[in-house]
Parts: structure tokens; sequence; C-alpha cells
């Protein structure tokens, strides 16, 4: 399947919801040379959340984020070097950091400059930790992402660059709503779909000609990730 102008450019919602409904696939896919990417894009984009929910405030431990890296690192290029950086991060300045980050919403810059304090993390890093805990408000900076919106080749990994994304995401998230009367779409949800997208295009291209078939998705838990990043309006 070929869209003039990608994915972004498309305005239908059932194709963006089809995008969405074989995210899994795509990662399993990608998870072929990336052996442990599927179980660490389970526990980014399901428990994780789930870990933000039951806390009283929204925080984020040293071990998670030491995980998070390890799952962006999976995601994109390997840089042991980070790896080995974000794991010197205090214990009670990650909390401390990452809890003040999120009171800044829904300041996004303000809250990337905090969280940008802490060793090895810059603006995609903090997104990512915004995004795992307000999906509403904040997208990843995936390059896949990114490369699919015109205009934001090639890329920086400076605020500046991200503020300019994230003004596009939430463009596409406003014309999504609106033609959509069935769920709320969110930043996260977008930058998802996005992702999935280009990167099935390149290792699964035969995936997006069987979209719209109303296949099966991958398990359980993308049901209850589902149910959580993209709700059904209410009335």
């Amino acid at each position: 399947m070929s869209l003039n102008g990608g994915l972004y450019a498309c305005e239908d919602p059932a194709l963006w919801t089809a995008v969405f409904d074989v995210y899994w696939d795509v990662v399993q896919a990608k998870g072929n040379k990336q052996k442990k990417l599927l179980a660490l894009d389970k526990w980014y984009q399901v428990e994780l959340p789930f870990a933000f929910v039951v806390r009283k405030d929204k925080y984020l431990t040293q071990d998670e984020l030491v995980k998070l890296m390890e799952w962006k690192l999976a995601r994109g290029k390997f840089r042991p070097r980070l790896q080995q950086l974000v794991a010197t991060n205090i214990i009670e300045v990650v909390e401390s950091c990452t809890k003040r980050a999120f009171q800044l919403l829904p300041d996004v810059p303000a809250a990337i400059t905090e969280l940008s304090k802490l060793k090895a993390v810059g603006p995609a890093t903090a997104s990512a930790i915004l995004a795992a805990g307000a999906p509403e408000a904040v997208a990843f900076m995936a390059d896949e992402a990114m490369e699919s919106i015109p205009g934001l080749t090639p890329i920086q990994y400076t605020l500046k660059h991200y503020t300019l994304y994230l003004n596009k995401i939430q463009g596409c998230v406003k014309k999504l709503n609106k033609a959509d009367s069935q769920t709320v779409w969110t930043p996260h949800c977008v930058e998802m779909c996005l992702w999935a997208w280009a990167v099935a295009q390149k290792l699964c291209p035969l995936l997006l000609q069987t979209l719209g078939t109303g296949g099966e998705k991958a398990d359980g838990e993308t049901d209850a990730y589902v149910s959580s990043t993209k709700r059904r309006k209410t009335k």
C-alpha cells in the first residue's frame, strides 16, 4: 500500500486505526533483528504507563530510567556509552527530577529542559519519559516518525527541533479527532502509527497490504494498551 505524502498526509482515521492495530506485528518484525525489543516495547507501552497510574505522583525510578534507555537504544542505534552513563544518575535525583518534570506539564519544553539535567538524557530520551506518563500531551521523538513528516529532516536532536515535531503531531491529532467520532487520538498514539508505518515499509511491506482486513491483534496486552491509549469518545 502506498499513499502520496505517506501516512502523515492521510486524514482517514480508519487507515490510522488499521496501522495502530498492526503495531505489535511491526515490533515483532523488527524484533527478529533485535531480540529484546518485543519484551522491552511491551514493558514501555504497557507496564510503565500502569506504574505511573498507581503512583500518587508521577515519577521514574532509577531502574526504570535505565530500562527505558535500553528500550530506546533497542529501537534505534545502540550506543553503549549512553547505557553506562544513564546508570550513574543518583536514585534520589532521578525521582525528584522526573517528578518535577511531570508537574511542569503541559509546558512540554520546560519539562524536557528539567529532564535534560539528568546524565545521558537529551530531548529524545526526555520525550520518551514524558510520553510514557503523559501520552495525551507528548510524543516520543522517534527517528522514523520524524522522518515521516515533511520539513523535519535532517533531524536535529534539539529542543527547538522537538518542538517543531510536536507541533506537527498535535496538528495531526486535531485533524484525526475532528474526523473520528469514536476514539480519542493522542500525540503518542499518532507517533506510534507513524513509526509502525515507516518500519513496516522497510521490513514487512506485505503487512501494509492487509490493513483493514480485520486481523487479530497480537495479544491481550495489546488490547489493554489500546483501551488506555485510544479511548472511546463519550457523548
